[in-house]
């Protein structure tokens, strides 16, 4: 599909044909078959908390097994790829994605532990620019480690972590944010999409607005990687994270990774590891820091192959299918289940569902924030008729659309679920209590 393909979800919207001929046609559809789904029917929407798995990344899996398993340690240099490399080779192939060169781009860690190896090097407090700014609608993991990075410098979170609060509790407005860019700031580290209602950022707009006025910016990008294009170098972006396991599909806690623009090659990592020093003399053993030429210099630990394996099958189903046509199916799902919400009554009375995720495609990331008041009745309902949704406090419903992997026949019929539920009163049963994991 060409990239700036528009799928026309609007005639006879809440026909069952109408979703079926949208399958017909569309040239994603024959990824589907690469992944295995739910069994028995069961319609799978939480892919943007964790990626189902695919035929190629469990074929990489298998493989990195027999690596170990015929070559021992030796599979450092002789595994194919040579495992050493991991993170650099997956690097190369992760930079077009966020529109980033090779050497700026290294898959490592954890988000979390990315945030704290990037911030660690880049907020350095001095005179009156001792304030990180954030969100009030952050994912809590990123304002812990941004807080733990302020004491660590000898500050207060209470005084120095500014989060800008959203107006409406769902969404954030770039203008709000870009006030909070004041002289007293020296780094801000915001999310690309809201992980609640799924609105997009205009990364290129703040990152402008930061390097105007002097302040470093960094991205959180995991509810956006695989499922949005972005440009770090056109934009100017500083730094930016993002995790594996959402629309990229590489599994439960698989490998991370990490940008740093080329501007910054050279700054010592404020957690520097062996991992980062340069490759070809790391088994000197030096006790002198001489870190790696680009973005590799902030890994910290030796690569776990067995969780960055899946990544190599995962990545290479995203290569041939096309950023481009990837997002736009992506708009196009998540436009018809918005549309199709409306269209058979269900955001009136008596279903009172509400859309929480911005209708413009400009501002809107891979998933469908839909609120209800007795949203975690709703979301187990959902789960006892075969369809996973995903949970988030205090109200929402995400459902995420996954253009590898989800027909528009599944969103026809994860709508008509949601009418039968209340219809059929089956959210009124239970509590509002929520699953340890949501």
């Amino acid at each position: 599909m060409a990239q700036d393909t528009v799928i026309d979800t609007r005639h006879d919207l809440v026909a069952e044909d109408h979703a079926r001929a949208l399958d017909a046609a569309d040239p994603l559809a024959r990824f589907r078959e690469r992944f295995y789904l739910p069994p028995g029917g069961g319609i799978y929407l939480d892919g943007n908390s964790l990626g189902l798995l695919s035929t190629d990344a469990e074929a990489e899996v298998l493989r990195a097994l027999d690596e170990w398993k015929r070559l021992g340690i030796d599979g450092w240099m002789r595994g194919n790829p040579p495992w050493y490399w991991n993170g650099e080779e997956l690097g190369k192939r992760v930079a077009p994605l966020v529109g980033a060169a090779p050497d700026q781009v290294v898959v490592t860690g954890t988000t979390t532990v990315n945030i704290h190896a990037l911030v660690g090097t880049f907020y350095r407090p001095a005179g009156a620019r001792r304030k990180i700014v954030a969100t009030g609608l952050d994912f809590p993991s990123d304002v812990y480690a941004l807080q733990s990075q302020i004491r660590l410098q000898g500050g207060d979170p209470a005084r120095d972590l500014v989060l800008v609060p959203s107006r409406d509790g769902r969404t954030l407005e770039e203008d709000d944010l870009i006030a909070a860019f004041t002289g007293t700031v020296g780094l801000a580290l915001l999310p690309s999409v809201l992980y609640r209602s799924g609105q997009l950022l205009d990364m290129e707009r703040l990152t402008a607005a930061a390097r105007e006025r002097g302040v470093l910016i960094g991205f959180d990008c995991a509810h956006s990687i695989g499922a949005v294009p972005h440009r770090f170098d056109d934009w100017g972006v500083d730094f930016a994270v993002w995790c594996s396991y959402k629309y990229l599909n590489a599994g439960p806690g698989s490998v991370a990774g990490l940008y740093v623009n080329r501007r910054h090659f050279g700054t010592e990592p404020g957690l520097a590891g062996w991992w980062g020093y340069q490759k070809e003399r790391q088994f000197d053993m030096a006790h002198h820091w001489e870190g790696a030429v680009g973005a590799g210099a902030w890994q910290i630990s030796t690569g776990p192959l067995l969780s960055t394996a899946p990544l190599f099958g995962s990545i290479r189903i995203h290569e041939e299918a096309g950023m481009g046509a990837l997002r736009a199916k992506s708009l196009a799902q998540t436009a018809y289940l918005m549309d199709l919400l409306d269209a058979m009554g269900l955001t009136a009375a008596p279903y009172h569902y509400r859309i929480g995720t911005p209708r413009q495609p400009e501002r809107r990331g891979g998933h469908v924030a839909v609120e209800h008041d007795a949203g975690p009745r709703i979301a187990r309902a959902l789960k006892a008729r075969g369809v996973v949704p995903d949970f988030r406090p205090p109200n929402v419903v995400r459902l995420a659309p996954i253009p590898l992997y989800t027909s528009y026949h599944e969103l026809w019929r994860a709508a008509h679920h949601l009418r039968q539920i209340v219809e059929r009163e089956e959210h009124l049963a239970g509590d509002d209590g929520r699953e340890i994991v949501a």
